[in-house]
């Protein structure tokens, strides 16, 4: 094939996005630490659905440009995580390069990708080596040397050599990340990229790869946007009965997975949570059911609120003021805090549900504000936060870069709504400098990392995106995350803020245990109610 149109580049985008969506288990998988948070994949998936989706709007086109605009639309709207935010600037850079034109030929497909790269290292402040940006970096540089020296290539031929080297390429991160090959895996984002290539490739040579699972077919685009607007928002908790201590979450969100999306499962200790949009909410709660007892429940019929919203809502427009705080947490406990410190959105939102772009551009446009803070609250929310301020730029919108609830918490209780906006930015970046922030969550796999030998099942202390200890208790895996966290005797304050199924008792014994072994610290106990970690800990 000497040229694509858009046609035949929406069934390449189709048959990627299928290939990514079945195999994003395996790349949450690839996550380098043991913690139940690893959503690259899903972010990924999530992302390029959504781009694909906009492909798809652009409609029965030959216009191969105006296909990789729409791409590039949806992709940049529904980036989620780091690696949806870069993949989102790879294939930006990709529809700049053949902006205009309503073909392509091969030569045009490699200038193409190696735009891409460029955009996307541009877009990031400090690029890190063994990631997705390398695979695609290495992979197009590669490909269009090649090209250049054959000059006449099918674009077949293109995308299978492409694709090899990003392989090659992805099989080298680990001795560009070290900690990649002390865990033994390759970059999950650079997993996530080479699948997309593969089935782009697939689609190119007539076997363009078939979603496995019906809810994640692109072909049900109209079905999903059916289901997440006019189904029932399905919320509960279970606490498990005693005989599934052995508990498969995975089997579980498979099962739910069949009859909705907008999917979330979450289990701490005996208590699992479920989040899910469906058609059938009866079928959402009798497949729950049998593994224990519901103890929330909670169904909200979307289509009614659509229409309430459409018909008797009021204008959306908050008041005018001289400030605007955006920020992102989950729990009620912390929300609520967030809120108590004059926060005017609290996005749902953290680890294993990073919120979009255009999740933050939709709260942005709803404020009236001279300036917007944007507090990301985790590492993997910076790049999308940072996405959704250049996208607006007539507005003043400062992201203050919080990497953790913690961080983002002591920065805002500085937040001063009379003074200068500089000086405001100013001191809360400089406080996020001087917390150090702490975790307590339970181990999804064995491993070994940092010299700690983890055991799955096992509650994982982890200090500054180090694990400090690995015990078969959760209280002395808390107990020696807070020996590592007060190593420092300058300290002063300790914020502890308990999770989802902590109960009074337990946090009690952590206080104590504070009080008793660090008189010098002051202890701030906050009932947060976060899912997956249950303890957040804090220290200045």
């Amino acid at each position: 094939m000497k040229t694509i149109d858009g046609k035949i580049f929406l069934e390449m985008l189709k048959s990627g996005n299928n290939n990514l969506a079945n195999h994003k288990k395996e790349v949450d998988a690839l996550n380098v630490f043991p913690v139940p948070d690893g959503d690259t994949g899903t972010n990924m998936s999530m992302t390029f659905e959504s781009g694909v989706k906009d492909a798809i709007k652009v409609g029965d086109s030959d216009n191969i440009s105006a296909v990789a605009k729409g791409l590039s639309k949806g992709l940049l709207m529904g980036a989620r995580g780091n690696s949806g935010v870069i993949t989102s600037q790879i294939f930006r850079g990709f529809h700049k390069a053949i902006d205009g034109k309503e073909t392509i030929d091969v030569n045009d497909v490699a200038e193409a990708f190696e735009n891409g790269a460029r955009v996307a290292y541009k877009a990031i402040m400090k690029p890190v080596e063994g990631t997705i940006l390398t695979v695609i970096r290495e992979a197009s540089w590669y490909a269009k040397h090649n090209l250049e020296e054959t000059k006449d290539e099918a674009i077949e031929e293109y995308f299978s050599k492409l694709l090899d080297y990003a392989n090659e390429s992805l099989q080298r991160t680990p001795d560009l990340l070290p900690v990649l090959k002390e865990v033994g895996v390759v970059d999950s984002g650079g997993t996530g990229l080479v699948k997309i290539l593969d089935g782009m490739k697939e689609a190119l040579y007539g076997r363009p790869i078939e979603a496995k699972e019906a809810s994640a077919t692109i072909e049900n685009a109209a079905m999903s946007v059916e289901n997440d607007e006019f189904g029932y928002c399905t919320e509960y908790i279970i606490r498990l009965n005693k005989e599934y201590h052995d508990f498969d979450e995975n089997r579980l969100k498979n099962k739910l997975a069949a009859i909705g999306n907008s999917l979330v499962v979450v289990k701490d200790e005996d208590l699992v949570k479920v989040h899910v949009h469906t058609l059938k909410p009866g079928d959402a709660l009798n497949i729950a059911q049998r593994y224990g007892e519901f103890i929330k429940l909670k169904i909200e019929n979307m289509q009614e609120q659509h229409t309430n919203l459409g018909e008797n809502a009021p204008d959306k427009k908050r008041e005018h003021k001289k400030y605007g705080v955006i920020t992102v947490a989950a729990g009620e406990g912390v929300t609520k805090v967030f809120k108590d410190l004059r926060a005017d959105v609290v996005i749902s939102g953290g680890q294993t549900m990073n919120p979009s772009t255009e999740s933050f551009l939709d709260e942005i446009d709803k404020l009236d504000c001279d300036h917007i803070f944007i507090f990301p609250n985790n590492s993997n929310i910076v790049l999308a936060a940072n996405q959704a301020a250049t996208m607006r730029e007539d507005l003043d919108i400062r992201v203050v870069p919080s990497k953790s609830i913690q961080e983002g918490l002591a920065a805002l209780s500085l937040f001063n709504p009379e003074g200068d906006v500089e000086d405001n930015y100013k001191e809360m970046e400089e406080e996020i400098g001087n917390i150090r922030s702490g975790s307590i969550t339970y181990a999804i796999k064995d491993t070994s990392l940092n010299g700690v030998e983890v055991k799955q099942g096992d509650y994982i202390a982890m200090f500054n995106k180090e694990i400090v200890s690995s015990q078969e208790d959760k209280l002395q895996a808390v107990y020696d995350l807070i020996d590592k966290m007060a190593e420092d005797e300058d300290a002063e304050i300790i914020t502890v803020i308990t999770g989802e199924g902590t109960n009074t008792k337990e946090a009690k014994q952590v206080e104590e245990y504070i009080n008793t072994h660090y008189d010098h610290l002051d202890v701030d106990m906050i009932k947060g109610d976060q899912p997956v970690y249950s303890y957040l800990i804090g220290i200045e």
